[in-house]
């Protein structure tokens, strides 16, 4: 929501920043205009949240005649009407923060607004909407990373035997196939998608009904409320509730290992789809052109990407900045309140948009394999083989073929002659090895060589097929626990506008005869 900057009517601004109290005098300009204005523009995104809280609120201490029920059915019916964002309804920050300019609008309608503070500090309702957004959004950023970890597995299924050389160092080391390689992406995202599951359990518990920072004579009803929004539990401790920090760095820190993940697989891909490697082909619609250089394809959407991992290592820093401040402290959520939800969206589209390039990007099979020829990179599988046949020990295998690497180094391994290693093996190790053209052939045939690799983890299919079997399983899990967040979330939120719509409305009518 746009934050205006036209000042509203003195008595309403007078009213809600309680000036003619302890206050003498109305805000400075200036500090409408740096520090009101700031702090408005990082809860612009809590207006809908904080409404639902607000409903909880009066509705609850109606129930417990808190608020006297006549005040409470008039505040509960410009509440209701609030949350339907009217065009009346415009952030000012000349009134202040955000729950001083909702209260300013219902200001200019009902006398009952007088209640709506009832118990609590605007900390209490503020905060409860910034958690009501901050689970919103990452529920909806798992189900984004459940989406991408699909596709990587569907993807590493279609590529299952693209060979092609794998690197360590930029440089070739062994073969193993693009599905492979891919797959290996998706069980970041499981982790991810666990770290959440984890951090669910301390996102999801209300910190309502806590006054300022240890309760209040005023009855709260804090179960009630924390049922009403949805909430798994409360928060035990009303001083913690209101203050609490590490819960803020704790997402901070997923997020940026979350965006991490994605910014090593489009970094790799943006190296794979260079002229040098020409492995993988981006599709058109994920590009830019070079303006200078009209040879160039270039990999804009990787590179996005990589700009946001980069911008949330930085937000780590800024939410641990932000909150290590002495408990008690005002200032240690006014930022974060904007850039925390911002951030949970950036990754979910990091995360969408690398879905999408993996959907629509080539792998040249003819290239990996023309890679895997070109060099060296059976020289393990060849080594592996000389101590399973011949029971060379591995460290004087090893020695072997990268003596027989320097003495040929402008060939390729496949190019060489067997008795080229015999001859070499006779002067290296003092003995004959009688290496058949069999072995030879099946120690360079890169497809058996990943098929040997049958063990748990490994690139043979048997072993693809049963990563591929457990990921889908744990994808589906996390998809069946998402679901089932957002229906109670929809659900409750229903429930809560429906029973005010309900209440009110045999007032509404006295009122209308």
């Amino acid at each position: 929501m746009a934050v205006d900057s036209r000042l509203k009517p003195e008595a309403v601004q007078a009213q809600v920043l309680e000036i003619g109290g302890k206050l003498k005098t109305p805000p400075s300009d200036l500090l409408v205009g740096t520090a009101f204005t700031d702090e408005l523009n990082n809860q612009a995104a809590l207006v809908s949240a904080i409404g639902l809280v607000d409903l909880a609120h009066t509705l609850t201490a109606m129930a417990h005649k808190i608020i006297p029920e006549p005040a409470a059915l008039q505040l509960l019916t410009h509440l209701l009407a609030l949350q339907a964002r009217p065009e009346s309804f415009v952030l000012h920050p000349d009134n202040g923060d955000i729950y001083t300019n909702r209260e300013a609008w219902l200001a200019q309608r009902t006398d009952a607004v007088v209640w709506l503070g009832a118990g609590r500090a605007r900390r209490e309702a503020v905060t409860t909407g910034f958690i009501l957004v901050l689970r919103e959004q990452i529920t909806e950023l798992s189900e984004v990373l459940i989406s991408l970890g699909l596709v990587i597995a569907q993807q590493a299924e279609r590529h299952i035997r693209a060979v092609m050389p794998d690197y360590t160092y930029l440089q070739a080391a062994q073969p193993t196939s693009f599905g492979h390689y891919l797959l290996g992406f998706a069980y970041p995202v499981l982790r991810d998608l666990a770290r959440i599951e984890n951090l669910w359990t301390r996102l999801n518990l209300s910190p309502m009904g806590c006054g300022s920072t240890n309760g209040s004579r005023l009855r709260q009803g804090r179960e009630g409320m924390a049922e009403l929004l949805g909430f798994d539990g409360l928060i035990s401790h009303a001083r913690d509730a209101m203050w609490q920090a590490d819960l803020f760095i704790e997402i901070s820190a997923l997020l940026s290992a979350s965006s991490i993940s994605l910014s090593r697989l489009a970094e790799d891909l943006q190296v794979f789809s260079s002229q040098e490697f020409a492995l993988v082909e981006l599709d058109d619609c994920h590009a830019r052109a070079s303006k200078i250089m009209p040879q160039k394809k270039n990999p804009f959407a990787l590179t996005h990407i990589r700009s946001v991992a980069n911008k949330l290592i930085g937000l780590t820093a800024s939410v641990a900045a932000s909150v290590r401040t002495p408990t008690g402290q005002p200032d240690n959520r006014t930022l974060i309140y904007g850039e925390l939800p911002e951030a949970i969206e950036s990754v979910g589209h990091s995360a969408a948009l690398l879905a999408e390039v993996l959907k629509s990007m080539t792998f040249n099979q003819a290239r990996g394999e023309a890679l895997v020829a070109s060099g060296w990179v059976m020289a393990t599988d060849l080594a592996e083989m000389l101590v399973i046949e011949y029971g060379v020990d591995f460290r004087s295998a090893h020695q072997l073929l990268a003596k027989l690497a320097s003495d040929y180094p402008r060939k390729s391994l496949l190019d060489l002659d067997r008795q080229a290693l015999i001859a070499l093996a006779e002067k290296q190790l003092g003995g004959k090895i009688r290496l058949t053209e069999q072995q030879w052939a099946s120690s360079l045939d890169v497809n058996a060589a990943l098929q040997a690799r049958s063990e748990s983890g490994g690139a043979a299919a048997v072993s693809m097929m049963k990563m591929l079997a457990d990921c889908r399983q744990q994808l589906g899990a996390f998809s069946d626990k998402v679901q089932a967040r957002k229906n109670l979330f929809s659900s409750r939120e229903q429930a809560l506008l429906q029973q005010v719509s309900q209440l009110i409305r045999p007032a509404e009518a006295a009122n209308h005869d």
